[in-house]
């Protein structure tokens, strides 16, 4: 490869980084949001906010979730061949595509709010909060041409600070606005003596701040925008290129190139609605209304929320692995590819199994200390659902790596084939063995299992990846048991003379410790390995190397 070709590959890979690096950052700060906001809003509340962004999670999927993908593909071919001008016209005629596709799917739920939210997911109290998600739909969609048109011109951290500054926005606005909403809806139930109506304009108020979070962060972008709108007018004056696209060609090509992400994004991610639509109309069914809101509030703003942490590292590693694996794949480098996956699995399983260890061992008491209200079930959810952690952090990635090597299709049909299981296996744990929620996590663990399973099955045969066991997966299977056990004792221990949340503090910092020196003794790791996990991979390696152990 020229010197050239490696400069812009490393760039490609830095940019990459910047972007896994930011949008950990924001997935974080959102999912502990959930916190707090359980604490506000309460676990009915949870259900009722669950409900409502499900559905907006899905229709922003379908609308324009895929559009900063397809405009940063397109515009970065057009200012790879020096076309700045047919550049800026993708920039505009993907601006009126968000317009409709996002006005359309804003319109949709305000006018099918009531529908969507009693029909299809059989949660009449999440209605509220479906129709103030509504507008968001259209501010993503425009946030998402602006990011893209930034990426296409080879710059990430736009949309990475623009990623932080929409969270940052939404985290504040959400629990300032729950709390205020709950307040009065508080007021107003006692009036009606309907005592979900709190927890419901809690819910409300919730998503009022998701909608201010994506205007500061649209507004971020279009400052940045305008800022530099002189370098851009600069480049397309220089401009000679005589094939002008037309809008019809450009609006043709944008949506060749959105299908089959959308189609992707959706089978993977529709489970949440299928799963707690199913559920609603199952307990209903056996005159369990009451307890549908409350227990689907504990898995999804309890339960999910810390599974997710972990998984986000995995959503992060495919950010960052993508750019670096498609140069290697175009570049016909196989090896380079098998090297580059093996590193990235070993990454993430080294730190999934001891995260899904960690919350199955000490899910109760992590519950009691960070949430209020409910504790048993969702200590219940994390020691049986934990698996998932692992799975889905496989699986994620497993998405990653084939949609760099170029075979888009394939975690579709994958994801499609895993969807169809997964709904079997949950209508059998519910109809006919009665597991009530813990048919939902059992059956997702089942998803993100089968899905692995086929996407693993797929990277090895289109590159002739073979994985290897030891050191990715025994080796850190082995010191997450033995850490486990020992934080298990400890927090027991030290339960007897102190409160919750001092016991389970102490019994985190023993089993991290723990951990490190097994992987250290047990040469789980390199040094090479661990300065790849996005954030927190130097300064692990820095702290390691003080200590005198790497």
């Amino acid at each position: 490869m020229s010197e050239r070709g490696k400069k812009i590959r490393n760039g490609i890979v830095i940019q990459g980084g910047i972007l896994a690096a930011a949008g950990l950052i924001a997935r974080a700060i959102g999912i502990i949001r959930r916190i707090p906001l359980t604490n506000i809003i309460g676990d009915i509340g949870n259900g009722f906010y669950g409900a409502a962004y499900e559905v907006y999670a899905i229709i922003l999927l379908l609308s324009s979730y895929s559009l900063p993908l397809a405009v940063s593909k397109m515009v970065a071919a057009r200012v790879s061949r020096g076309q700045y001008k047919n550049a800026k016209k993708i920039f505009k005629a993907s601006l009126v595509f968000a317009i409709i596709s996002g006005g359309i799917a804003c319109l949709f739920v305000l006018i099918f709010a009531d529908f969507l939210a009693t029909t299809v997911m059989a949660e009449p109290m999440s209605a509220t909060a479906l129709r103030v998600l509504a507008p968001t739909l259209l501010i993503v969609a425009i946030m998402g041409v602006f990011r893209g048109y930034f990426q296409g011109l080879g710059t990430m951290t736009p949309t990475a600070i623009s990623q932080i500054v929409e969270q940052i926005f939404l985290v504040v606005f959400s629990l300032v606005f729950a709390n205020l909403a709950f307040g009065r809806g508080e007021l107003y139930g006692n009036l009606m003596m309907n005592s979900n109506y709190a927890p419901a304009q809690g819910a409300a108020g919730a998503t009022l701040g998701c909608g201010i979070g994506a205007i500061a962060g649209l507004l971020f972008l279009m400052i940045v925008y305008y800022a530099s709108s002189g370098n851009m007018r600069s480049a397309e004056r220089k401009d000679v290129t005589k094939a002008n696209e037309d809008y019809a060609a450009i609006f043709r090509v944008l949506i060749l190139t959105i299908v089959p992400v959308i189609l992707s994004s959706v089978v993977y991610n529709i489970c949440g609605v299928i799963d707690q639509s199913i559920y609603n109309h199952y307990m209903d069914g056996i005159g369990q209304a009451d307890l549908k809101s409350f227990n689907w509030g504990v898995y999804s703003g309890k339960y999910k929320v810390l599974i997710n942490l972990p998984i986000a590292l995995a959503s992060a590693m495919c950010s960052a692995i993508v750019p670096s694996l498609a140069g290697s794949f175009s570049n016909n480098d196989i090896a380079g590819a098998r090297s580059k996956v093996a590193s990235a699995i070993r990454v993430t399983m080294m730190v999934t199994i001891p995260s899904a260890v960690g919350l199955s061992v000490l899910g109760k008491p992590i519950v009691d200390m960070l949430f209020s209200g409910e504790v048993d079930l969702a200590g219940q959810m994390l020691l049986f659902g934990t698996l998932s952690v692992v799975f889905y952090a496989l699986s994620t990635l497993g998405n990653g790596i084939l949609q760099g090597i170029g075979k888009m299709y394939v975690p579709i049909i994958n994801a499609g084939i895993s969807l169809v299981v997964h709904l079997l296996s949950l209508w059998v744990m519910l109809y006919f063995m009665k597991l009530d929620i813990m048919a939902v996590v059992f059956a997702n663990i089942i998803f993100s299992l089968v899905m692995f399973i086929l996407n693993h099955l797929a990277i090895r045969k289109f590159i002739g990846y073979k994985q290897e066991l030891i050191k990715t997966f025994i080796i850190p299977l082995i010191v997450s048991a033995v850490m486990g056990l020992v934080s298990f004792g400890i927090y027991h221990l030290f339960r007897l003379f102190l409160p919750v949340m001092a016991s389970c503090i102490i019994a985190i910092v023993v089993a991290v410790i723990i951990y490190f020196a097994g992987m250290i003794a047990l040469k789980g790791f390199r040094e090479s390995e661990l300065l790849r996990i996005p954030l927190i991979g130097k300064p692990l390696v820095s702290i390691l190397q003080r200590f005198g152990v790497m």
